[in-house]
C-alpha cells in the first residue's frame, strides 16, 4: 500500500538567525524566523510525511508554544516523525522538495541537502529529489523576504 502527503512551509527572513536549509548551515546568510531552528526544508518534509500517513501536522506534535522546541533541530523533528512513520510500518519511497529563495544561491548546497534528508529518512539518495526557484522578484519570497519549500512523499507499506 502507498500513501502520499503534501505540505509547504514558509517563514520570514530575520537578522540575527542562523540559515539552516535541509539540515545544511548557510553561512553568513540571514536565518529564517521561527520558534524552532525555522528549517523550512525539514519543516515540510516532516509534515509531508505526517500528511501521508493521517497522523496530524507539525504543530500538533512540536508546538510552537513548547519550551523545549525554542531553538530546536529540525533535524530532531524529523527523526521523531520518521519513528512515526516507522511504528505505521511505513517507509519512504521517494520524496521531491522544491525550495524557493531569493536571498542564498541553493545550487551549490543541494546535493548536502538531498545527502542529510535521505539521512533522517533512511533512504537512498536517489529517492530525495531537491529543486531551486527564485520567484523572480514577485512576492515575498523573490524580494528576498522568505524562503518557502514545499515537499511530496510517497511512503509504502513494509
Amino acid at each position: 500500500m502507498y500513501r502520499i502527503g503534501f505540505s509547504e512551509d514558509i517563514h520570514p527572513l530575520k537578522e540575527g538567525r542562523k540559515l539552516f536549509l535541509g539540515g545544511v548551515y548557510f553561512d553568513g546568510a540571514v536565518g529564517l524566523d521561527g520558534h524552532s531552528d525555522a528549517d523550512v526544508v525539514l519543516h515540510a518534509v516532516a509534515e509531508s510525511i505526517l500528511g501521508a500517513l493521517a497522523l496530524g501536522d507539525l504543530g500538533t506534535h512540536f508546538p510552537d508554544n513548547d519550551p523545549k522546541y525554542k531553538d530546536i533541530d529540525s533535524s530532531l523533528l524529523v527523526k521523531e516523525v520518521m519513528k512515526l512513520a516507522s511504528n505505521k510500518g511505513y517507509e519512504v519511497n521517494n520524496i521531491d522538495i522544491q525550495v524557493a529563495s531569493a536571498s542564498v544561491r541553493l545550487a551549490p548546497h543541494i546535493l548536502k541537502m538531498r545527502e542529510n534528508v535521505a539521512k533522517l529518512l533512511k533512504t537512498d539518495l536517489e529517492n530525495v529529489s531537491i529543486k531551486a526557484m527564485s520567484f523572480n522578484k514577485v512576492g515575498p519570497i523573490g524580494e528576498a523576504k522568505a524562503i518557502k519549500a514545499s515537499s511530496i512523499v510517497l511512503m509504502k507499506k513494509i
